[in-house]
């Protein structure tokens, strides 16, 4: 099975390409099948990071960013992949 852990922040405004280069240099215990970040508009930041566990596996996952970077709390989900179309 292939789990999807998802990592969604608003940066500190102005602030998005350094939570975006702080995202790159957090280090994951285990190696993922696949990791990407994303940005939006907003200085907005994702992270999606592809694992071959069970749904409910311990996953390592990014931490909270430092204060002066977040613009508020990480929101985080979990996906159950159904394959590629």
């Amino acid at each position: 099975m292939t789990v999807a852990l998802m990592w969604e922040a608003r940066a500190a405004d102005g602030r998005g390409a350094e939570l975006l280069a702080w995202t790159h240099a957090q280090a994951l215990q285990g190696t993922p099948l696949r990791r990407e970040a994303f940005t939006a508009p907003g200085d907005r930041v994702l992270v999606i990071t592809w694992w071959d566990a069970p749904y409910d596996a311990e996953l390592p996952e990014l931490p909270e960013p430092p204060g002066e970077l977040a613009g508020r709390a990480p929101h985080r989900w979990r996906f159950e992949s159904l394959g590629a179309e």
